[in-house]
């Protein structure tokens, strides 16, 4: 339980700071995601019921912060979260470079899933494509970009947050 929280907790971190990120460059109209970050490290290295807990409740947050029904982020971020544990057997996930292309791969299908459910609401459909794109081409950079250092946090605070044994 406790490798759970420490996980949400640093999740949480990521996404108010990507959120911070997507407001100072609303000027230029960048938007960043980064779902499948949020997700991949719980799915990857957590068990089940502690890495599913985690993409719940980051749906959750992810949910009532955006203008989407409540519950779209919370069930696309369980499925991928789901589909990512069930494959980490036949994937190589110990080393960096596999888990930020894994990362990459779950971001890169969480948004067209997410651009999917929500194209009918552009006033024009089809010009909106363009922008999605070129959002989902600077996510990916982003993600790219900033997915060591998350991971390397992630790492670093399930380490620090280990039980210490009791003096005797």
């Amino acid at each position: 339980m406790r490798a759970g929280l420490i996980t949400f907790l640093t999740t949480v971190l990521l996404w108010a700071l990507v959120a911070q990120v997507n407001h100072y460059l609303g000027g230029a109209h960048v938007y960043f995601f980064v779902g499948g970050l949020l997700i991949a490290f719980g799915a990857l290295a957590l068990p089940l019921m502690a890495g599913m807990g985690v993409s719940l409740a980051i749906g959750g947050v992810c949910d009532a912060n955006a203008f989407v029904p409540f519950g779209t982020h919370t069930l696309l971020f369980a499925s991928a979260h789901a589909v990512i544990f069930h494959l980490r057997d036949r994937l190589p996930h110990d080393d960096l470079i596999s888990r930020v292309v894994i990362a990459l791969f779950a971001n890169l299908a969480l948004f067209l899933a997410l651009s999917f459910i929500l194209i009918d609401r552009a006033p024009a459909p089809a010009p909106a494509w363009i922008r999605l794109f070129a959002d989902l081409a600077c996510s990916q950079l982003f993600l790219a970009l900033i997915a060591p250092w998350f991971f390397s946090l992630q790492q670093r605070a399930l380490a620090l947050g280990r039980p210490v044994p009791a003096w005797r």
